[in-house]
């Protein structure tokens, strides 16, 4: 870095976050570094309500300890720290659609949500109000300015088995221009070996596995336990279950019960298994058949953000994830309107879902990404 400027990095608390900011805060180059936590959830605010566990201290992101270790971290590197509270704003861009895509018979990613609304976009906004001039994260991506196109480029990264770049697709120009990725050309053990190096206490941290709101992971609990919190009652979208032929071979009590590809809790006896294929709001039907009718060979996305390109305007070939664990699969994206796109897959792909983030790669460069309907 060439010039002398103030970073401040978003720190979880684990083992990533508190790497990045060691290797920044180390370099000897002259730049300040700060640290930033989002405070964003009370652990403690459903605990105990319809079944949901006390929220643990440790091991998901935003909890009490990882707050402490943040804390203790930045006064190991000898950085100024900063809680900022974002509980409301959390709240208002994450929570509540969560339940809402859920309530309408979709299957929500908050983390994506998260980045969008929070750890970009007000985290980017609080630093610039401390006189930061970037922030840095712990994310396993990379991201560099291509001069020929005039636009930033978001990659893969060099571990691709903790590649994140599926979470950031909603990244906006502007955004990953005051943006740093500095674990992007490193692997998961190479981490925390630089984590050993600088003498971070955590460096052998367990990963965070959990959505940060949901203790137990039982989001049909959290679902009732917030609501209620609200004064709120789950809509009643009892309704049908339909075998694919059209025949009603059985009740459910909610829509928000299900997700496409679910086979366990359906309640219904069959000779082979059954899973969710489709899911109407409108009518409150459920249709369920075999795994082999989950495959499909294409899917519209809207709420696009563009990256690699500033726009899609005719046919493009593509490698297209439709979750976290997919391997991404070939596709070709064409325009579909306005703000919606089509992906017609070589290959059928099983269980697209509605809800869902559709993310777009041009080898691994992001194209762009948008949300499954």
């Amino acid at each position: 870095m060439s010039e002398k400027r103030t970073i401040a990095v978003a720190m979880s608390g684990g083992v990533d976050s508190s790497t990045v900011a060691a290797m920044l805060a180390r370099l000897g180059d002259g730049n300040r570094v700060v640290g930033l936590t989002l405070q964003l959830w009370d652990q403690t605010r459903l605990a105990g309500k319809h079944g949901i566990p006390e929220a643990p201290k440790a091991g998901r992101c935003c909890s009490l300890d990882d707050v402490y270790d943040a804390r203790r971290v930045a006064e190991h590197l000898g950085i100024p720290y900063y809680v900022v509270n974002q509980e409301e704003r959390f709240e208002k861009d994450v929570v509540r659609p969560f339940v809402s895509e859920y309530l309408a018979g979709r299957t929500p990613i908050p983390c994506s949500l998260c980045n969008n609304h929070l750890k970009f976009d007000q985290l980017l906004k609080t630093a610039r109000s401390i006189g930061a001039d970037a922030i840095a994260t712990g994310h396993y991506a990379v991201n560099e300015f291509d001069e020929k196109r005039g636009r930033w480029i978001l990659k893969r990264p060099a571990d691709l088995a903790k590649d994140q770049t599926y979470f950031l697709f909603g990244l906006t120009q502007e955004q990953l221009a005051h943006t740093l990725f500095p674990l992007g050309s490193l692997t998961k053990p190479e981490v925390r070996e630089v984590a050993r190096q600088k003498g971070l206490a955590l460096a052998e941290k367990p990963d965070s596995q959990e959505i940060c709101f949901i203790p137990g992971g039982d989001y049909k609990q959290f679902l009732t336990a917030y609501l209620e919190e609200q004064g709120e009652e789950i809509p009643d979208t009892a309704g049908e279950l339909v075998a694919s032929n059209g025949e009603v071979i059985g009740k459910h009590a909610g829509i928000s019960n299900f997700t496409v590809g679910q086979r366990k809790g359906l309640n219904v006896g069959s000779p082979s298994p059954l899973y969710v294929l489709n899911i109407d709001p409108a009518s409150h039907r459920v249709t369920v058949g075999a795994d082999a009718e989950l495959a499909t060979q294409t899917l519209r996305a809207n709420r696009l953000n563009w990256i690699s390109i500033p726009e899609l305007t005719e046919p493009m070939r593509v490698k297209a994830k439709i979750r976290h664990r997919h391997e991404p699969a070939w596709a070709t994206l064409e325009p579909a309107g306005a703000d919606e796109v089509m992906a017609r897959f070589d290959e059928p792909q099983r269980a697209v879902t509605p809800g869902q983030s559709a993310v777009f790669y041009d080898g691994d460069e992001v194209v762009g990404g948008g949300w499954i309907v």
